[in-house]
Parts: structure tokens; C-alpha cells; sequence
């Protein structure tokens, strides 16, 4: 195999290397005019440009430093100016030149290429990306470090990803969530929960005792790890996962947000499944479309949640032992898990039932109608014979429907317990379709009010604006009522009746300041009051 040639030497590093080598030889002998001469012809230059060279290398401490070429600068003024216009150095220097014609104070411009080598010069690729495109398009020029593989189980790395497919589920139509945990020595998956919703803290448990058993479909792949790398969530970093780490002995370390180059190798995984499975799918969210938005077979059955979870599970099971990866020397994962001799802490089904579950705070006592909890019962068949007997409760969050008991002061299983009194599935499916007609009634009413809340103008070139949805009074005085909107002590009451004139030996009140009851005639029947 031919190599390339080698880059021709760089002619300054050449003179700095002969002056600095004449300048020592200078030092114990004069220079010899045929030593300069000599150098010139070998850099094709004049005796006098070789003894400029000197002169230069003695003034810079015996270093043979060229002067750059003067070059125009930008000021403080044009980089903000620069940034203001989002990057566009053109706009810019527009700008800036209209400016400089209107304020003599202001500085000169140069022309545009001047201007736009200088902007190039001092601002680099990332930064003026950064002014057109934000921190995302600026961070598409960083360069990262490639951390070292270490061993297996020495590092997890676990995200959330929404797949990007469209699903049935109970009929409606939504995209599923998927959890991980991805060994980062071999990239391989662990475990993985899936949810038809947006996850929680219960996907992440989940997944979490799908990864720790050796056992699972994924193995062998699976054990303790040393420390797990996760994102800022709150999920993540809730209590629940950071008790169950913690007795996993395994260290969480929290990434800071919207830095997916410190967890590269579950953000592989991501990009991996989306263009390797997703966008074979039907649903497909990110497939391409006709003018207009229009899907090119608008008509394709979506796949229901179901046939979407065997599809992921084929796809891990492809990913862990037939497909190979470069940065493995062309191996899968599960052939480097195999050769690596580290050795693999296993923890058992039992002790990973207890601790990736949330617990109660207090025992609960065992009642005649079994354990009390969130005004629900719960009760199981063993539970007989022990009423009275006080036991801790744990929970998979979201899975009302039964929970785990252990015994208080030992932490020994007991066993589960389902609801009492659990409503059956048809009485649930009403529910759910009772709730689903509030829901589109109240949405059909929102947009109503968004609607008329909008108001309309006419399109025009000069003059005032003028508003298109004309309303008679009666029907804003009407609308306002309906909305509760007017005052109604303004408004004229129908069927107001006036109040009936006062009848004899009604007491009414008389008005001192009405000029009306100034000349009033005292009445003959009212007692006087006393004069002192």
C-alpha cells in the first residue's frame, strides 16, 4: 500500500530553523558572506532579505518572527450589529455603510469581500452558526471527545425516545414511548419498557428490572452496573430510581439537559431504530410527502400497539446478536459481552421485585376488608387469619389495580393483593366513552368561543382598519348576557313593575336638601318635638 507523499515544509518554520542556526554559529565565529549567500540561494531570496532576517530574529529575542500583513478589524459595534442581523453579513454591512454616510462619527466600512474576510477571520464556523441558527446549529461544529469503552456493565446510559410511527390502541391513534438502558462497552440493550403514553417513573422501573435479570430476552446482557448516566428528568431523578440505585449500588449521574454528546450511545440507539425500523413502518410520521403536506398513501393501515411491541422486540433481539458495528471491530454486542471475562453482579428475581417498586411510607394494618390505601381495598386469599397484623406496601406506580405486601420488620414477601369491588371491563369501556363525549363537547365549545373571540379585519393598503363581523346591537347586548359580560343594572328589566304610591299613615321620609319639600306644609297629625 502506497502512502501519500508528505506535505511540502512550511517555508517560515525553514527560515526560522536557519536563522536561529546561524545566530548560534555567530556566536563563536563572524558570519561568513558566503553563509548568507549560501542561504539566500537556498530560499531563493536576496543576501539583503537574509540579513532583514537576522535583524528581525536579534529584535525578537533570536527568533525569526514575520510581521503579519495588516488586516481590517472588527469593532465591538459590528459584532453587535452582526448579531442583530442573525449572521447575514451582507445585511450587515449594509447597515454599517448607510450608517457611516449618516453619522460622520462613525467609523469606515471597507467594501463587502473585505468586510466578509474579516467577519470569517474572527468568528469561527461555530459561532457564526450560532448567530443564524442558535446553540443547537453552533453545537453542530463542536468536536467531542470519544470516551473509553472500560469493560462491561461498566456504565448504563438510559433515555426516553417517542418512536416516531403512529399506532391503534383501543381505537385511538397514538405514538408510543420507549425506555432503555444500553450497556455502553458493548452497546447493547439491556432492557427496554414500551408505553402507549408519555412515560414515567414506572417505564423507567420497568425497563430498569428487565435490564438487571440475566435471564430476560435480552440476555445475557443484564447485572448490576456501576454507575448509570442519565438525562436532567425529573423521572429519572425522582426518589423511587434514586433508592433503587442506591441498593443496586450504582452510582446516577445526572447530565445536564440538551447535551445528548455525553450519552452517545443510547442517542445511537435512537437515530439507529428510527431509520432501521420506524421508517418501514406504516404511520411513519417522518416520511416524505406530496406538495401541500399530503401523505403519499394516505390509506395505509396503521399497525396496532400490539404488533408494534413484537416488532421492537425482533428489532433488539437483531440488534444484541446479528447486527455488527464498526466501533466493535465489525463484532455484535453480544459477541464482545461474551469475550470480556469481567465478572457479572447478579442480583435475583426476588430482591429486584422489591426494590424497583415505590413504598409506602407507614404500615398499614390488615382490616376485615383487607388493606385500606387511597380510600381502595385491597385484599388476597392469604390475608386470612392475619387481621389485625400490620404490613408495608409497595406499588408499580400507575398500576392501581393490585399492589405488593411485605412484612413490616423483616421486609419478607407476603404476596400481592388486587382491588376489591374493581369495576369489569364493560362498565369501564362506558366510562371511557362517557368521558370521551364530555371531552369533544367541551373542546366543540372552546373552539366556538376561540372563534368568535378572533376578530376579522379587511385587507388594505392605507386608511384605518375595518373590522368584517358585523353584529347588530340587540345581538352584542344578547351575546353579552349569554356570557355573563353585561351589567345588568343598566339594562331595562321586562315586566318591571314601579312600586304602588305610598298609602295614609305611611311614614316617608323627607329630603332637607330637595327644594321641592322646602315649602311643604307641616303636617297637622306629626308630633312636635320639644324646644328646650
Amino acid at each position: 500500500m502506497e502512502h501519500p507523499p508528505p506535505p511540502p515544509p512550511d517555508p517560515t518554520q525553514l527560515r526560522e530553523l536557519a536563522v536561529r542556526l546561524l545566530l548560534e554559529d555567530a556566536a563563536h565565529s563572524p558570519i561568513a558572506p558566503g553563509r548568507i549567500t549560501a542561504l539566500a540561494r537556498a530560499h531563493d531570496v536576496t543576501g539583503r532579505t537574509v540579513r532583514r532576517w537576522i535583524e528581525n530574529a536579534r529584535a525578537n529575542g533570536g527568533t525569526y518572527t514575520p510581521a503579519e500583513r495588516p488586516h481590517f478589524e472588527l469593532t465591538e459595534h459590528m459584532l453587535t450589529v452582526l448579531a442583530r442581523r442573525h449572521g447575514n453579513i451582507t445585511r450587515t454591512h449594509l447597515e454599517l455603510t448607510a450608517e457611516a454616510k449618516t453619522k460622520p462619527g462613525k467609523p469606515k466600512v471597507p467594501s463587502r469581500a473585505t468586510f466578509h474576510r474579516a467577519v470569517k477571520r474572527q468568528l469561527n464556523p461555530g459561532q457564526l452558526a450560532g448567530l443564524r441558527g442558535g446553540e443547537a446549529a453552533r453545537r453542530s461544529h463542536d468536536v467531542f471527545g470519544k470516551r473509553e469503552r472500560h469493560h462491561r456493565n461498566y456504565a448504563w446510559e438510559t433515555d426516553h425516545v417517542e418512536a416516531s410511527v403512529k399506532v391503534l390502541i383501543d381505537g385511538h391513534i397514538r405514538k408510543p414511548w420507549i425506555t432503555w438502558f444500553v450497556d455502553c462497552s458493548t452497546d447493547g440493550i439491556c432492557g427496554l419498557s414500551i408505553s402507549p403514553q408519555t412515560p414515567s417513573r414506572e417505564s423507567i422501573l420497568v425497563a430498569l428490572r428487565d435490564a438487571l435479570l440475566t435471564t430476560s430476552e435480552h440476555g445475557p446482557f443484564g447485572g448490576r452496573p456501576e454507575r448509570v448516566r442519565v438525562d436532567g428528568g425529573k423521572d429519572f431523578l425522582c426518589k423511587t430510581v434514586g433508592e433503587a440505585m442506591d441498593l443496586l449500588g450504582a452510582e446516577l449521574i445526572a447530565l445536564p439537559p440538551r447535551r445528548p454528546d455525553l450519552k452517545p450511545t443510547v442517542e445511537a440507539v435512537n437515530g439507529a431504530v428510527k431509520t432501521t425500523l420506524f421508517a418501514d413502518m406504516p404511520g411513519f410520521t417522518e416520511a416524505p410527502t406530496l406538495p401541500g403536506g399530503k401523505l403519499i398513501d394516505p390509506d395505509r393501515e396503521l399497525l396496532h400497539f400490539e404488533t408494534f411491541v413484537l416488532l421492537l422486540l425482533d428489532w433488539v433481539r437483531e440488534w444484541n446478536t446479528e447486527h455488527t458495528i464498526a466501533g466493535l471491530d465489525g463484532r455484535t454486542p453480544a459477541q464482545v459481552w461474551a469475550a470480556d471475562p469481567t465478572p457479572i453482579r447478579t442480583v435475583t428475581p426476588g430482591d429486584i421485585h422489591a426494590f424497583t417498586l415505590e413504598r409506602v411510607g407507614k404500615p398499614l394494618p390488615i382490616t376485615s376488608k383487607g388493606v385500606h390505601w387511597r380510600k381502595r381495598d385491597y385484599f388476597a386469599p392469604w390475608m386470612v387469619g392475619k387481621g389485625g397484623e400490620k404490613v408495608h406496601l409497595r406499588y408499580m406506580p400507575h398500576h392501581d389495580h393490585y399492589v405488593e405486601l411485605y412484612e413490616p420488620t423483616t421486609g419478607q414477601y407476603l404476596g400481592p393483593a388486587v382491588m376489591a369491588n374493581q369495576a369489569p371491563p364493560a362498565l369501564r369501556r362506558e366510562l371511557d366513552r362517557a368521558r370521551k363525549r364530555e371531552a369533544e363537547e367541551l373542546r366543540n365549545r372552546q373552539k366556538a368561543a376561540e372563534k368568535n373571540r378572533k376578530a376579522r379585519y379587511a385587507a388594505i393598503n392605507k386608511g384605518p382598519t375595518q373590522r368584517l363581523d358585523a353584529i347588530t346591537h340587540d345581538q352584542a347586548v344578547q351575546e353579552l348576557r349569554d356570557l355573563g359580560g353585561v351589567d345588568h343594572s343598566t339594562q331595562a328589566l321586562p315586566g318591571f313593575l314601579p312600586l304602588p304610591a305610598p298609602t295614609d299613615g305611611w311614614a316617608v321620609p323627607e329630603s332637607h336638601t330637595d327644594p321641592a319639600n322646602s315649602h311643604r306644609p307641616a303636617d297637622p297629625d306629626r308630633p312636635k318635638k320639644d324646644t328646650p
